[in-house]
Parts: C-alpha cells; sequence; structure tokens
C-alpha cells in the first residue's frame, strides 16, 4: 500500500467543502483503487449520520438527510465500482502501534483516538503517503515518516 486516507479526505470527496478540489484532483491522478479500512468507512458513516442529527435540531448546522443519503449512496457505488477498496487489517497490530503513537504524541500534541488509529492503520499498511487535511493529524503522520500528500 503506498497511500492510506483518513475521514478528512473521504468527507472532500464526498461533499463539496474547501478542500474538494484537492481530493478530486488526487483520486484522477490515483492509478488504482483507494484503499481503506472497514473502521474509516464506520467513522465516515457514522459522522455523515451524525450531521443529519444536527441539522434536523438546527438547520444552520450539519446537512440535510437528502444530501447524506446521497454521499453514502455514492460511497457505496465507490466500494462496488472498484474506486475504493476495503484492505485486511491485523486490528491487534494496529492497536498496538496506536498504543505507541498515543503514548509518545497524545501529551504533546492532543491527538484523537480515530486520527491515531488511522495512522496507526496507514504505518500497519506500509503506506508511504497519507491523505488529510487535518493539521494536527498531518504531524502525525509526518513524524512518523509519511508523507503528506494533499
Amino acid at each position: 500500500m503506498n497511500v492510506f486516507a483518513d475521514t478528512s479526505f473521504l468527507c472532500s470527496l464526498y461533499r463539496r467543502q474547501i478542500h474538494s478540489p484537492k481530493a478530486i484532483a488526487f483520486m484522477r491522478r490515483q492509478t488504482g483503487p483507494l484503499p481503506v479500512s472497514t473502521f474509516l468507512l464506520l467513522e465516515f458513516r457514522q459522522s455523515v449520520r451524525f450531521q443529519i442529527r444536527l441539522h434536523s435540531k438546527d438547520r444552520a448546522k450539519g446537512y440535510p438527510k437528502s444530501e447524506a443519503t446521497q454521499m453514502l449512496k455514492d460511497l457505496q457505488s465507490d466500494l462496488r465500482t472498484g474506486v475504493l477498496e476495503v484492505v485486511a487489517v491485523d486490528w491487534a497490530a494496529v492497536h498496538q502501534c496506536a498504543e505507541e503513537l498515543s503514548a509518545r504524541f497524545t501529551a504533546q500534541n492532543g491527538h484523537r483516538l480515530a486520527d491515531i488509529l488511522h495512522v496507526a492503520t496507514a504505518l500497519h499498511l506500509g503506506s508511504a503517503e497519507f491523505l488529510t487535511f487535518d493539521a494536527n493529524q498531518k504531524l502525525l503522520a509526518q513524524s512518523e515518516g509519511m508523507k503528506v500528500a494533499v
């Protein structure tokens, strides 16, 4: 695996955001499927569903159910057609790596567990590049020698 993405990258692919042009341009250059973990897919889907709830409580927040439903359909289509590919992950090994990253970096830099798990997954898969628009997560990936490609 040369590249692994986080949720901010997927969000920029499936919903028009400030970083969407960069994410789309990267995917156009990508020659094979983008590897994704089951955890990455779970976090993305959960965040989309959470945005529905936010929007239902306050129309100025989140986004409508119709938009979220389309995002999830587009994701599923990309999984079915091979734009994205679910890769096998040894979660015990990823958790051990995440524990080590947490011990080394969280107190100083304030990393969230999900961010640590994405970087640990990328390391476990041997990824040289990490795709994120999250500045703090970028620092974590770079501290482990990965290039942040977007």
